[in-house]
């Protein structure tokens, strides 16, 4: 199940969401020459990216900030891109573009945070956007719980694209972060489920001041929970072009 785009167009244009995407990008492009490099990229981890162990001695508390715009693989990248794409434009409507890019620098922070909070002693090396679009996420449940959202089902060679709420998926989604950070052993590496937790609760709460001033419920009653715009309007794909035979 793979959220692939939403039904919701912003109302102007997201600069500060592409200019996050296009920082992203470019980064990860500056290094992919040494990605084969096993002793090259070890040296660039270790000097950009979040070491919580460090944090909890009292230094390496830039790679809360540079570990936000680095990533492990093409795989890691695309995927936390689309995620962006999908979720930031319609936040960044909703903020400001001043705003969303502070709120979006202070999530990711505490999404690194959380992980310390967690993992303290762990030398891991800690990379990726997900943290600081995790609360993005979060401020798109509390702001849109109602918007529509296509995912992709992948079942061996059968698939079907759903419109399902955004409540539905993102409430998953957090469950599952949720889940695998209780199962996750800190010394293995892999996924940063805490991360993607805590950013994902600090954003939902850091959005709370502006759905109180857009006027909380009423502000849902208003828009009955979707981005105030008329949504996209997608062709079907899910039909079948293979014409049928019919029986005698």
């Amino acid at each position: 199940m793979f959220p692939i785009r939403d039904h919701n167009p912003s109302g102007r244009i997201p600069f500060v969401t592409y200019i996050l995407m296009a920082a992203n990008i470019g980064i990860f492009l500056s290094y992919v020459p040494i990605l084969g490099d096993e002793r090259a990229i070890g040296a660039f981890y270790n000097a950009y990216a979040l070491v919580p162990a460090r944090i909890g001695q009292g230094y390496g508390f830039e790679g809360l900030f540079t570990s936000m715009f680095l990533h492990g693989g093409w795989m890691h990248l695309a995927g936390n891109m689309l995620f962006l794409w999908i979720y930031g434009d319609n936040v960044e409507d909703e903020m400001g573009h001043i705003p969303f890019l502070l709120f979006y620098l202070v999530v990711g922070v505490a999404a690194g945070l959380t992980q310390v909070a967690i993992e303290p002693t762990s030398r891991v090396p800690m990379v990726g956007a997900s943290g600081a679009i995790a609360g993005v996420m979060g401020a798109y449940l509390l702001l849109f719980p109602k918007a529509q959202v296509d995912i992709l089902v992948i079942f061996i060679v059968f698939f079907r694209i759903f419109p399902i709420p955004a409540w539905i998926l993102l409430t998953l989604w957090f469950g599952m972060q949720f889940l695998g950070g209780i199962g996750a052993d800190p010394n293995l590496g892999g996924v940063a489920y805490w991360a993607h937790a805590g950013g994902f609760a600090a954003g939902l709460i850091g959005a709370i001041p502006l759905w109180m001033k857009r006027g909380a419920t009423a502000f849902w009653r208003r828009t009955d929970g979707h981005p105030p715009h008329p949504e996209t309007k997608y062709p079907r794909i899910n039909s079948s072009r293979i014409p049928k035979v019919r029986r005698r």
